[in-house]
């Protein structure tokens, strides 16, 4: 059962558990030094006790004893001689006037005695050093020492190493907290930019503090994730507006020639004997094509923007179009000027669609000639599809890359478009990274100009794996 007292921030946590740690550590410590301490005082009171009890008694030894002893160690006040009887020969002033101050008598085998006695009635507990001056039966002994209640340095040193660890575990858990704090402010503001970051807008990132510890590794993470959610939901949402779009064209477009076949079957069923079955045949056969055009058209619009990088390609430009132009019937009046070697990166069946489609427009705006060309220009590769028809109204040069946009709406109809071919065009040039564009033609009519980034050359040990040819090879068709 988790404590209800442990704190819940990770701070609180990491203080506490120093806290707990420097009690654990400190206190121990003060009272083993404070032991130490009050050992080392006592071992000095004893020192200076034994060596006044020393002096005293070499002084009787020569026979120099007055009956009032002046001591001569600092601190050392109660000193007697007591001879046989247990009669005080001579005191201190300190000492006048009181019993013998113990009852330890060394012997001669072991002279001197460390002595901690409470016997006497007016000084209270003594430390005494009791020493034996001679070996006779006989000889007298001296009491040197102090009373223990003299002993207030043991108390200041216990007061001081109280204090000491105090002020100790206090700083320790100060600067825990305060240490922790600062450690883990950039942690509170990762959660607090996270908390406002909402699922339509991932744009947004969390800050980085510097350096390369635990929390900016984490914060790199996070703005990482970020960009790859922000990166998925733009694809998500590029794929549900392909989605609508589809739908909301497939509805628009497809209503009417569905609509029509309906009307003449209706028609022919309401009234067989009027009805011409070979031409309303070929009337519904023909709104079918019509319809199977757009159906394929919107398909293909839906697929390219769900394009892979991975299916690219190195190609030919050239080789493209040739290949395209090889796949249709002999297109009459149509002249090609291909540049070999502009070399791009590309996904070849969508490349030559983006061809066929604006061949197909320009034939089917042009009076007798259409002009084809593929050349390099800077770092980008060109295909340029000239006619010399009417062309195209400056304000409709960007208005011709919308879906089923027609200039010309019943003679588009009549001549097979489905409004489609410039939209899948402009698609599969963005979708490599390209652009395309509308311009006026110097053979009087529109031009429509293909951009795509000319293909990296390849390097193998050293050596380029391709070259492109320089020289422009115009061709006649």
């Amino acid at each position: 059962m988790p404590l209800r007292w442990r704190p819940r921030s990770i701070r609180g946590r990491v203080t506490l558990l120093v806290s707990l740690l420097a009690i654990l550590l400190l206190v121990p410590s003060g009272l083993l030094a404070g032991m130490v301490a009050r050992q080392s005082v006592a071992n000095a009171v004893w020192l200076d006790a034994r060596q006044q009890a020393s002096l005293t008694a070499a002084a009787d030894r020569l026979g120099k004893l007055s009956a009032t002893i002046k001591p001569t160690t600092p601190g050392i006040e109660l000193i007697q001689v007591i001879g046989p009887g247990n009669r005080v020969i001579a005191s201190s002033p300190a000492a006048k006037g009181l019993p013998p101050l113990g009852k330890t008598r060394p012997t001669a085998a072991d002279p001197q005695r460390d002595v901690w006695t409470c016997t006497g009635t007016r000084v209270g507990c003594v430390r005494l050093s009791a020493q034996r001056v001679s070996a006779d039966p006989g000889s007298d002994i001296v009491y040197a020492g102090r009373p223990a209640m003299a002993d207030a340095s043991t108390g200041a040193i216990d007061s001081l190493f109280a204090t000491q660890g105090t002020v100790l575990i206090f700083l320790a858990v100060a600067t825990t907290w305060k240490v922790t704090g600062r450690t883990l402010r950039p942690v509170e503001a990762i959660r607090a930019e996270l908390a406002a970051i909402n699922v339509s807008d991932l744009s947004s990132r969390v800050p980085e503090p510097e350096g390369d510890d635990e929390i900016a590794r984490l914060a790199r993470t996070i703005n990482s994730t970020l960009a790859r959610l922000e990166a998925a939901r733009l694809r998500t949402e590029l794929a549900l507006n392909q989605q609508r779009r589809f739908a909301a064209d497939a509805s628009h477009e497809l209503r009417t020639p569905v609509a029509g076949i309906r009307a003449q079957l209706e028609e022919a069923q309401l009234h067989p004997e009027e009805t011409d079955l070979d031409d309303l045949l070929c009337r519904t056969l023909r709104d079918v094509d019509r319809l199977q055009g757009i159906i394929t058209d919107l398909l293909l619009l839906a697929r390219v923007g769900a394009s892979s990088p991975e299916l690219r390609e190195r190609a030919d430009l050239a080789s493209i179009v040739r290949t395209e132009l090889a796949r249709h019937e002999a297109r009459p009046g149509v002249r090609l000027a291909l540049m070999p070697g502009v070399t791009i990166d590309a996904v070849h069946t969508q490349i030559g669609r983006v061809a066929t489609n604006l061949l197909d427009n320009a034939q089917r705006h042009a009076r007798s000639t259409v002009l084809v060309e593929v050349r390099r220009r800077g770092d980008h590769a060109e295909l340029i599809v000239d006619d010399d028809g009417e062309g195209i109204a400056e304000g409709d040069r960007e208005r011709v890359f919308e879906r089923f946009t027609r200039l010309d709406e019943a003679r588009s109809r009549d001549r097979g478009g489905t409004g489609l071919g410039l939209a899948i065009a402009r698609d599969i040039a963005q979708a490599h990274d390209g652009t395309i564009e509308a311009c006026s033609s110097p053979l009087g009519g529109a031009r429509l100009v293909l951009r795509l980034p000319l293909a990296a050359p390849e390097v193998r040990a050293g050596a380029e794996v391709w070259r492109t040819d320089e020289r422009s090879s115009p061709v006649n068709g």
